[in-house]
């Protein structure tokens, strides 16, 4: 018997690798011959770099780098040496976690750090990006990201502009004479799973600027310096598209993306399936394990596990999901290619019982071993 398992994190307890072990231990009580193949799975989110580089043989770099306040943080980032690939997530450097909520300004806060770890990672050879662009603090235009990268951009003066949306205020000019020459030898899939643009009612900054601490009143007067800077951006690239879907992810770190570099945006979820590979598994697989945290009716809007579950379903693959917990509308999951779910929960517990690493490694593969029992019987 093949087993693919393909299993998101538990998000505070088990990374998906340490899940997907645990899946493998259960299995493996019933079918002891069986092959199970452990692929990493992630949704381009919190969580991907981790997955990626443990699950595909590669190695974490950690490097200290402008944090969104400017002060120094120490961030880390996967680099897959094979294919010169580096892994990152902005939220490492620009992250709103990294903020404090009484410091939250995205007048202020920046994604210098974001083209820290790009330059840093240009430098040590690589040249294929997978970048993860949510969670961020900032609505900056991507401009601290591409002064980093060494784009030059100017107030009225010729003088650098200061750092986060105060920056495009006083931006008169942007000149590109002093960018790493690497830049363009390099190609960027983006993990976006948000079509806002860059400005207007559904821009960055009326939805996601209040979060940030945006008030009111800064909304408008960001939007209009986002515009302003498109705009300036369209000289040097006439293909900039502040209209684009996806333009206004992380405060428009998408646009800067697509206008400054060779990038694409995508589904978190269908770059990280592409770069694992998981469809050559699938292929020839009996059966297919995935699951998350929580299942629940949110899982169907384009999460990981609903993702191995449309390639599995494309080969006419049987889907077993396990997660942390699951909720009374997570009967949509069957609906979407998962044939049967199963919650680990053993028993009564806290919440930090639950969470334990060892007690939900446990539970994870004693409600396996179950499951596998059931299929061996309905087997013989």
């Amino acid at each position: 018997m093949k087993i693919v398992v393909a299993i998101d994190s538990l998000k505070g307890s088990l990374t998906s690798m340490e899940a997907g072990d645990a899946i493998r231990s259960g299995i493996l009580r019933v079918y002891p011959d069986a092959e199970v193949f452990v692929r990493p799975l992630a949704d381009g989110g919190e969580g991907t770099v981790e997955a990626l580089v443990l699950g595909m043989g590669g190695s974490l770099q950690e490097i200290s780098v402008t944090g969104p306040l400017g002060e120094k943080v120490n961030a880390s980032y996967g680099i897959l040496k094979d294919s010169a690939t580096a892994i990152v997530e902005m939220a490492a450097a620009a992250g709103i976690t990294l903020v404090p909520p009484q410091e939250r300004n995205p007048y202020v806060t920046t994604t210098y750090g974001v083209g820290e770890i790009l330059r840093d990672a240009i430098q040590k050879g690589c040249r294929h990006f997978i970048v993860g662009i949510g969670g961020s603090a900032t609505n900056d235009g991507g401009i601290g990201m591409l002064q980093a990268l060494g784009y030059e951009m100017l107030d009225a003066e010729g003088r650098n502009v200061p750092f986060g949306a105060e920056g495009l205020h006083k931006l008169a000019e942007i000149r590109k004479e002093n960018v790493l020459p690497e830049l363009s030898e390099c190609t960027f899939r983006i993990a976006c799973d948000v079509t806002n643009p860059l400005c207007g009612e559904n821009g960055c900054s009326a939805i996601y600027g209040p979060q940030k601490g945006a008030t009111p009143s800064s909304i408008p007067q960001m939007d209009q310096w986002l515009a302003d800077y498109a705009r300036l951006s369209g000289r040097l690239f006439p293909h900039a598209d502040p209209n684009t879907p996806g333009a206004g992810a992380a405060g428009g770190l998408g646009f800067a993306f697509l206008t400054y570099t060779n990038a694409v945006l995508e589904s978190g979820i269908r770059i990280v399936l592409d770069e694992t590979k998981l469809e050559e598994y699938v292929r020839s697989a009996d059966l297919v394990i995935t699951g998350e945290g929580r299942l629940d009716a949110q899982t169907v809007m384009g999460k990981a596990p609903i993702g191995v579950a449309s390639i599995a379903k494309k080969h006419g693959k049987a889907v077993i999901a396990f997660s942390g917990c699951v909720t009374r509308d997570a009967r949509e999951c069957n609906a979407h290619g998962i044939d049967a779910y199963f919650p680990i929960l053993r028993q009564a517990s806290t919440l930090a019982e639950a969470m334990d690493p060892d007690n939900a490694r446990q539970n994870m593969a004693d409600t396996v071993e179950q499951a596998m029992r059931l299929i061996h019987a309905r087997v013989l």
